[in-house]
């Protein structure tokens, strides 16, 4: 045993890293203040190592790791389920209505009540049902994975998640997501150190470096577990990640604990391979769970819209009601004592007493509110329901959404808030992993002037449309000479045809489109993550034959060794992969590694590279001593590290911003600098972003020299060290020498030509998040940028006020400014610091903070926590009461994406809390484009479309009830047989509409992306709005009148048949039912711009539906048929009248609306009706000029947020267009 265990500590990696940084010491520093908290309110926590069942039991019982997301359980699912749907009016309404028809002075019977009640509702909770079993089973998932747990004397083994208890001591693997708040013990290094990713909790993609006690180094196997025993004494739970105080009694001693000893829930073991840990705090008090919230319960801005829709044909009900039951009482009073063929003494029904007219008409009262109830569309919001699943469908299966890298899709985990994606007005969004997907690829480099790298990128094609020229010049390298010494071949290639640059972009070969198969090769897609360049100047080895090796060796070398990348080995490829702080340092060590300079380990203070040697053209391992590394900061804007070769010599490499670096060349380091900055202009306006690197040759006892400054610099403690440690990296980062400069692409960010304020929220220092917002294009060159930090001085004395103070003085001075410069083209940004961020997040200044906010374009608020994450989504949605939508890829995001009015989880790289917590999940963040800007649009259309039809054919329908009641004295008749009634909502208009919710476009999708001002009808709601409902409401009610009294009108006059017979209430009722549903189907026929088989199918089968149900229902014997026995067939269907008079009704009842539609296209078009005709009359192919103007202003009208509520900008002359 002693054998084995003396040989696994051999192999156990024996790095120590304590040493490798110099800017900013790992070793955790302890405050002895906050260790006197311990054992007082807040910290009273006592944690019992190795002893579990000692926290089984009262006062040290705590909770279990077992973590929940759903929003339901067994026994509170009924009672939250049925107060989730009766928040709705309508069936609170019908609810009612089902109680009173009960009672016998009910027109209808009861079941034809209760059933379609109970048939909407179940759908509803079935449907809220099975999403709350979906997270449920997500949750299982989770708690039901496996760590190796100590279960005494050494023995571990393997226990769901759920299992652990406080207490449990546990083994986590490489790789492995850690299950709850963890003391460090020890791990497979040597000296306790450990790797750790936390972009589930911060969103940082740099690993952490974590440290156990000296005390605990031994327990480095599991046999040492058998006898120990240990006590935590620490904080309470709280939602803080940064901090931890704590104190662990151990061997009858006592050392200080810090967060460099706690490993985090849901953060991953990287480039370790085992760590042990002792659980401190589980499931619900854990920090990543207090940092999250209860999945809320979210509706869309047109549904809760829709509730006072309901509230005003709730008012129309009341009102009719009132108008019945004042004209039932008038009538008995008045007259109907006096009509003795009524024989009303014998009348036995006690509701009705001709002597009490007021009771009377108070019960015709209640009578009409049932009668009338077709007012209130109970089935709208099934309706909805179905329509919302089936485009929830379409959006899943949408295949330009679709990854194939990742072979996922874009996946609607809610179909609440189909429409609330049309009408999106501010994002916020995580940083890096979903911005920019945790990947960037090396793109293009200038090497001692020369520039390398001739991809054409969509970022080439865009900026020649933006200059409007139709040849393209791509430089591309065909025969291994020079573009600045010497000259490099071009191509010109005309992309007037816009299938050629699909061809370029895909790489698609085609002699007979590109004339040539080396530039096809030049230009076909990489085939590595993260190197996109192609030169075959330099590749492939051929760099070696170039003019001056010497620089492009150093070159090299500074893309190799100027880093804090960690070399991880890749199986299948045979290459190595990268983890480092930043993705640009990933695709530079990539590159690198093409190029023959690959980075393959690093120890305490050695930087091993495989470098190609030009004279034998093999492969030659080199180690470097690694002396300092001088970290990017702010201030610095640039990275450092001092390295010395096998011969001893020693080099500063250096990297960073171009300005920075152009400022300390030396006077014999300048030759390449003309020639580098054209082309890092160059570079810029292809949309990448750019590095310089230089170096020198640094003498030995200039750098002991120096290096004891630096060391003194180091030593200092207090608020100066930082300023010391700058002043001393000046003195040795000068007199460098210029090698050239690399390029990465920017994401470019499409979604602001929509209109869409973007926020970025990142847990990352603040230079990290400047760069990311560069990066994705929020911060742009001339943009006007305010910077919210706290001076050294303000935030070294700690004083709240004097803090407060100077935040908002900085506030006011930025806000002033926007006022005075609002009308200048240059928006503004705002970068928030994270002290200042908690400073202006508090509630006397939230307000002044948030003013200045939303008046930029832009907003990068630094050092997030997720609460903090969450406050600021709230603070804004409920500021501004536009709609929000917050998009992220970790657990941090949770608070953030359950706070938003829709949340949207990227399922990337960094875990599926994310994912679970979101209403939407994409597999990368460019999607979400399509998904607001097409699906978004078409959905929010779509839903409103159907609720303004429903208003509109349930007024026509019901108000033909209220006709006839005042026709007939109020004498309570229904005109409909029930099973008319039944059947006009459940099948006659039902398949129509939802044909509509789900696949009406009213323009393509390629339409949607060129024009995205399209966008801006759904965040004016301009197609749900009050005008528009009371317009559709007049249009219901001119059209009930068209049929009512049209009928009225022709079929009382005169004998229905030849024989001279009339019509009665059986004829009456069937003819205008029959005009009711020709008119409503005929109607959405004329909303409808989308037409497919469905719609045909759907509209023209319910009329059709409608005339085999009459036929066959009077086919039924005199019992159950009653009045309408064989009308169809011998009474009605015969008749010309019934024909004539059908056709007669539905014209003049779309009259109104075909008049209006009209009117609005010829003189009032809005911007889709614009484009339709455009796309109707083929304007977009025959005059192509126009059909571009107008897209251009459709950008420009949403970058510039000047956007008419009507009319696209340049209406007048596509106007004269079609009137030619």
């Amino acid at each position: 045993m002693a054998e084995q265990t003396e040989r696994r500590k051999k192999k156990k990696v024996k790095v120590k890293w304590s040493k490798l940084y110099t800017f900013s010491c790992l070793r955790p520093q302890i405050n002895d203040a906050d260790q006197q908290l311990v054992g007082q309110p807040g910290f009273s926590r006592v944690v019992f190592c190795n002893e579990s069942h000692l926290h089984k039991m009262k006062p040290h019982k705590y909770p279990s790791n077992y973590i929940s997301t759903t929003k339901y359980n067994v026994i509170s699912f009924l009672p939250k389920a049925l107060f989730e749907q009766f928040r709705r009016v309508a069936n609170l309404y019908f609810l009612l209505a089902a109680v009173l028809s009960a009672a016998s002075l009910a027109p209808f019977s009861p079941v034809s009540m209760i059933a379609p009640l109970v048939f909407v509702v179940g759908i509803s909770m079935i449907k809220e049902a099975a999403e709350d079993w979906r997270r449920f089973l997500q949750d299982l998932s989770v708690n039901s994975r496996k760590v190796k747990v100590h279960v005494g004397n050494g023995l571990f083994v393997n226990k769901p998640w759920r299992a652990l208890s406080v207490g449990d001591v546990v083994k986590v693997n490489k790789n492995e997501y850690f299950p709850s708040d963890l003391l460090l013990l020890s791990s497979s290094y040597e000296d306790g150190v450990c790797y750790v990713e936390t972009m589930n909790l911060d969103g940082e993609t740099n690993l952490k470096v974590k440290r156990s006690l000296e005390a605990t180094i031994g327990l480095d196997e599991e046999p040492e577990f058998t006898n120990f025993k240990a006590t935590v004494r620490c904080e309470d739970p709280n939602p803080n990640l940064y901090t931890f105080v704590g104190n662990l009694e151990f061997s009858h001693k006592s050392f200080p604990l810090s967060p460099a000893q706690i490993l985090v829930r849901d953060s991953k073991l990287r480039n370790t391979d085992y760590v042990y840990g002792a659980v401190i705090f589980s499931g619900p008090d854990t920090k990543v769970v207090r940092n999250s919230t209860r999945s809320p319960s979210k509706r869309s801005r047109v549904e809760r819209k829709m509730d006072y829709v309901i509230y005003v044909l709730f008012s129309m009900l009341v009102f009719v009601s009132l108008v019945t039951a004042l004209g039932s009482a008038l009538v008995i009073e008045s007259d109907m004592l006096n009509w003795w063929y009524l024989r009303l003494e014998l009348d036995k029904d006690r509701f009705f007493n001709p002597s009490k007219p007021t009771f009377s008409g108070f019960l015709q009262f209640v009578r009409a509110l049932i009668l009338y109830g077709y007012l209130i569309p109970i089935s709208l919001y099934v309706s909805i329901e179905v329509v919302k699943v089936l485009q929830a469908m379409l959006i899943n299966k949408d295949l330009l959404m679709y990854d194939e890298v990742t072979c996922k899709s874009v996946e609607a985990r809610t179909s609440n808030l189909n429409e609330e994606l049309g009408q999106v007005e501010m994002i916020l969004s995580d940083k890096t992993g979903t911005l920019t997907c945790n990947q960037m690829e090396f793109r293009k480099c200038s090497i001692e002037g020369i520039s390398y790298g001739g991809d054409v990128t969509e970022v080439d094609l865009a900026a020649s449309k933006r200059m409007n020229i139709d040849v393209e010049r791509y430089r591309f390298s065909l025969d291994g000479s020079d573009s600045t010494s010497r000259s490099m071949e071009m191509f010109e290639i005309s992309v007037s045809d816009g299938g050629l640059e699909k061809v370029v972009l895909r790489g698609e070969q085609s002699e007979e489109n590109i004339g040539s198969a080396n530039l096809t090769n030049s230009v076909k897609e990489s085939v590595i993550k993260g190197f996109n360049f192609r030169d075959n100047r330099i590749l492939n080895k051929l760099w070696i034959y170039r003019s001056n090796v010497s620089d492009m060796i150093m070159f090299f070398r500074v893309m190799a060794l100027c880093h804090t990348g960690i070399p991880v080995e890749d199986d299948q490829s045979g290459k190595l992969k990268y983890e480092a702080e930043s993705p640009e340092e990933v695709s530079f060590l990539i590159a690198a590694q093409e190029f023959g300079f690959k980075f393959c380990r690093r120890t305490q203070s050695v930087l091993v590279v495989k470098e190609l040697d030009p004279s034998s053209c093999l492969e030659v391992e080199r180690e470097y001593k690694l002396l300092n590394l001088l970290e990017f900061s702010s201030s610095r804007k640039r990275m450092s590290v001092i390295v010395s070769d096998e011969q001893g010599q020693i080099f500063l490499l250096c990297k960073g911003a171009d300005n920075i670096i152009f400022d300390r060349l030396g006077d014999s380091g300048r030759t390449y600098q003309q020639a580098t900055s054209m082309h890092l202009s160059n570079y810029a306006e292809d949309g990448l972003r750019t590095l310089v690197f230089a170096y020198r040759k640094v003498e030995t006892s200039e750098y002991e020299e120096w290096n004891l400054e630096f060391n003194k610099a180091k030593a200092t403690i207090g608020p100066q060290r930082e300023e010391l440690l700058e002043a001393a990296s000046e003195l040795i980062e000068k007199d460098l020498i210029l090698l050239g400069a690399v390029a990465v692409p920017e994401c470019i960010d499409k979604l602001a030509q929509a209109g869409l304020k973007i926020w970025l929220l990142t847990g990352d220092k603040k230079e990290t998040a400047v760069n990311i917002g560069f990066a994705c294009s929020l911060l742009r060159h001339g943009m006007r940028q305010f910077h919210l930090s706290l001076s050294r001085e303000a935030a070294s004395n700690n004083q709240l006020k004097a803090m407060k103070e100077e935040i908002l003085h900085q506030i006011e001075s930025s806000y002033k400014i926007t006022l005075e410069e609002n009308n200048k083209d240059s928006p503004f940004a705002l970068v928030v610091d994270g002290k200042a961020l908690e400073i202006a997040l508090r509630s006397d200044i939230r307000h002044q903070f948030l003013q200045l906010a939303v008046s930029c374009a832009s907003v990068i608020c630094c050092r997030v926590s997720p609460k903090q994450k969450a406050l600021i989504t709230r603070s804004v949605k409920e500021y501004t009461g536009k709609t929000t939508l917050a998009i992220g890829d970790g657990a941090n995001d949770v608070g953030m994406i359950q706070a938003a009015d829709i949340g949207v989880g990227i399922s990337g790289m960094e875990g599926m809390q994310a994912v679970m917590a979101s209403d939407f999940s994409l597999p990368q963040f460019r999607f979400l484009e399509r998904l607001l800007i097409v699906h978004g649009h078409w959905c929010y259309k779509r839903i409103a479309k159907m609720i303004l039809y429903f208003v509109y054919k349930n007024v026509a329908f019901g108000l033909t009830l209220f006709y006839f009641e005042v026709y007939t004295s109020f004498s309570g008749e229904v005109l409909y047989n029930d099973w008319y009634m039944v059947m006009f909502n459940v099948f006659l208009t039902s398949l129509p509409v939802i044909s509509l919710g789900v696949l009406e476009q009213d323009v393509s999708s390629d339409v949607c992306l060129q024009f995205p001002a399209l966008y801006q009808q759904g965040q004016k709601n301009i197609y749900f709005s009050w005008k528009r409902i009371i317009g559709w409401i007049l249009n219901g009610v001119l059209a009930s009148l068209s049929i009512f009294m049209l009928n009225i009108y022709i079929l009382s006059p005169a004998s229905f048949r030849e024989e001279g017979e009339v019509a009665d209430i059986a004829h009456m009722g069937a003819i205008t039912y029959t005009c009711v549903i020709w008119t409503v189907n005929c109607q959405i026929a004329l909303i409808i711009t989308h037409f497919t088989w469905i719609q045909h199918l759907f509209i023209w089968g319910s009329i059709l539906c409608w005339y085999i149900f009459l036929y066959l229902y009077g086919t039924l014997p005199p019992k159950y048929s009653f009045r309408e026995y064989q009308l169809f067939k011998e009474a009605i269907g015969p008749a010309p009248i019934y024909w004539l008079t059908t056709l007669l009704v539905v014209i003049v009842g779309l009259l109104p609306y075909f008049i209006h539609i009209v009117i609005q296209r010829s003189f009032y078009p809005m911007d889709d009706h614009v484009i339709q005709e455009m796309k109707y009359r083929g304007t977009d192919i025959t005059d192509n000029p126009v059909w571009m103007r107008e897209q251009q202003n459709s950008k420009k009208l949403k970058e510039n947020d000047r956007a008419q509520d009507q009319t696209l900008d340049g209406t007048k002359h596509s106007k004269n267009v079609f009137d030619h």
